[in-house]
């Protein structure tokens, strides 16, 4: 635990650093030279990684200010559970039900609660180790490079916008509910408008309005709002799930999977997006008191328990009402007047107003924080970077993320935002898990070119072997594909644990069973990228393809002048040192042997 508090007390001089200058975009003359060696600087930057210390200790200070180290594991479990419970199981289960799975839901809940864990395990092992707010960004730029890490962030930042938008129209819905009115009652439709983007939605601006806020001004403050709410909302659940059973009907379950295993899987990719929250809690992992104890009790304690709550409301709405009968905008609160219990309906519609209150809040404060770090390394530009003095909170992250948000939310169709989640969301999870089987396995300066290559080679089975499923699934209702494909995937995996040498073992807390824990996660969470639309890859690709545009023209020139302006700072440093030690007596011997060195490096 010891490690712990001095991976938490590095980088706590809170000496704002020099600003710096982007030498590529001084003057349109710069930049146009900077766009003619684009293909010398991308091979230099594409893949270049950084390191643990420069992301606990460079990269923070480029923030000005200190965030404060106020949160708990109290705090991370209330603040995991109100970042997820909310957002899909009001959200999207009555849409799930009605038209993808049925019944079955319970057993989709299962497969993406199982594939959110695995996930837990890979984020929790980093969050540990590199307790920063960039989150899956700093891990994936540490292992697997600058280019593969802002690709799947831009990604994962486009999806929490949408997916703050989907949550904030149901709030609507669910309040609308409330007040014993339509669940559409609020929404104002403007017929001159395209279809699927002209029912606006004004109260679920207002509401993201309030939660920046919040966001904005405390994130202690933030954290005692939510859990009090968290607290409100499982009380709410637990009314659900026990007064709902005492109506439920067995007769609801006889027709248990009528869209079939396909409808299971599909709709577990989905769902998936009700289990997105933990990513924005390791955010916060940079406001944590004891990193090493806190993360994983806050971030395993809490997807435990969501997974459970998860599945048994799953049981209960399919037992209240038939699944051809479960209403799309307001599933639990619309099952409740069904079975002639209109009263109840109001403490639910309530309950849920708190839960998607919680993630909404949590989303925030986890997104600006995300999006901090990004700037933090210049992708993004610096002012996005800076933390309030006084508040100690992002505040320029935190509104641009509302502004975004707030526009998807006031035009977009919640069933429009359902197709476009998850995909993001899936595709970095993968990412993170192949980070933390690089990490284990592959050590700059440890690990031979041959142990590489090997290592190398068994990834590509197990990739190779996850696409093929998926592929698989998606073309055909076969399942002979699998019997060759699954065992191509295990000994792709055995082969990492029999034959590479494990090149680092965690400092303070790290995943068990590597490398078939991250290496299951892999295959679950490519297999479920298989089972979404194509409208969902169709935007994947489309964003994709707008940030590697944005990369090329402006991400990869401010990466070159941040790196070349650190080398010319560590060599400045160098110099210094080197005088520090000579005024210090330092035997010239010595000085003469490093002397030599140094030219014989030069030389070379």
């Amino acid at each position: 635990m010891g490690e712990a508090n001095d991976n938490s007390s590095l980088g706590k001089e809170n000496v704002a650093p020099p600003k710096i200058k982007l030498e590529s975009f001084e003057s349109l003359s710069n930049y146009g030279w900077a766009l003619l060696y684009t293909p010398f600087r991308l091979l230099d930057r594409v893949a270049a990684r950084s390191n643990d210390e420069t992301e606990l200790v460079d990269v923070k200070k480029r923030s000005q200010h200190e965030m404060k180290r106020t949160l708990s594991w109290w705090d991370l479990i209330w603040f995991g559970m109100g970042s997820v419970i909310g957002s899909g199981i009001f959200v999207l289960t009555g849409l799930e039900v009605r038209n993808t799975v049925g019944p079955a839901v319970v057993l989709s809940y299962v497969v993406s609660g199982i594939s959110a864990m695995l996930s837990v395990f890979c984020y929790t092992e980093f969050a540990v180790e590199i307790p920063v707010a960039g989150g899956s960004f700093a891990y994936l730029r540490v292992e697997l490079g600058e280019f593969v890490a802002f690709i799947a962030s831009g990604n994962i930042i486009l999806e929490y916008v949408i997916g703050g938008a989907a949550v904030s129209r149901s709030w609507t819905s669910y309040f609308a509910t409330l007040c014993n009115q339509p669940s559409d009652k609020f929404v104002i439709i403007v017929n001159s408008f395209a279809k699927d983007y002209n029912k606006l939605d004004p109260i679920a601006v207002f509401v993201l309005a309030i939660i920046c806020t919040f966001a904005v001004f405390s994130t202690k403050g933030s954290s005692r709002l939510n859990y009090i709410a968290s607290i409100i909302h499982v009380i709410v659940l637990m009314f659900i799930i026990i007064v709902g059973l005492t109506k439920a009907k067995a007769e609801n379950y006889s027709d248990f999977t009528p869209f079939g295993a396909r409808g299971i899987f599909q709709s577990a990719a989905v769902l998936f997006f009700a289990y997105v929250g933990f990513d924005a809690v390791s955010t916060m992992a940079e406001e944590t008191k004891n990193p090493g104890k806190d993360i994983p009790i806050g971030l395993i304690g809490s997807m435990t328990l969501t997974t459970f709550i998860y599945c048994m409301m799953g049981v209960t709405i399919c037992l209240m009402q038939k699944y051809s009968n479960v209403d799309e905008n307001a599933a639990f609160s619309v099952a409740f007047e069904a079975v002639g219990m209109k009263w109840a309906k109001y403490i639910v519609a309530f309950g849920a107003l708190k839960g998607m209150t919680s993630v909404l809040l949590v989303g925030a404060v986890g997104q600006a924080r995300y999006l901090t770090h990004i700037a933090r390394t210049h992708l993004l530009p610096s002012w996005l970077a800076r933390v309030n003095e006084k508040t100690k909170t992002p505040i320029n992250a935190t509104l641009v993320m509302f502004v975004a948000t707030a526009i998807v939310a006031f035009f977009t169709s919640l069933d429009v935002l359902a197709n476009l989640l998850s995909i993001s969301t899936l595709f970095l999870f993968s990412l993170v898990a192949i980070a933390l089987l690089v990490r284990r396995y592959c050590v700059r300066g440890v690990t031979s070119r041959f142990d590489v290559m090997k290592f190398v080679g068994f990834l590509f089975l197990i990739l190779g072997s996850s696409v093929g499923c998926s592929i698989y699934w998606s073309q055909t209702n076969g399942w002979l594909g699998y019997t060759i494909l699954a065992p191509i995937w295990f000994v792709g995996t055995l082969g990492i644990w029999f034959f590479v040498p494990l090149a680092k073992k965690p400092k303070i807390w790290g995943v068990p069973l590597v490398p078939f824990l991250p290496s299951a996660s892999i295959g679950i969470n490519i297999f479920l990228l298989g089972t979404l639309d194509k409208a969902s890859f169709k935007r994947f690709g489309y964003w994709t393809g707008f940030l590697v545009v944005y990369y090329l023209l402006v991400g990869v020139h401010a990466s070159y002048d941040i790196a070349k302006v650190e080398k010319e700072r560590k060599k400045l440093e160098d110099k210094t040192q080197s005088k520090i030690d000579e005024e210090n007596g330092v035997p010239l011997v010595i000085e003469s042997n490093t002397k030599d060195e140094n030219h014989t490096k030069e030389d070379f």
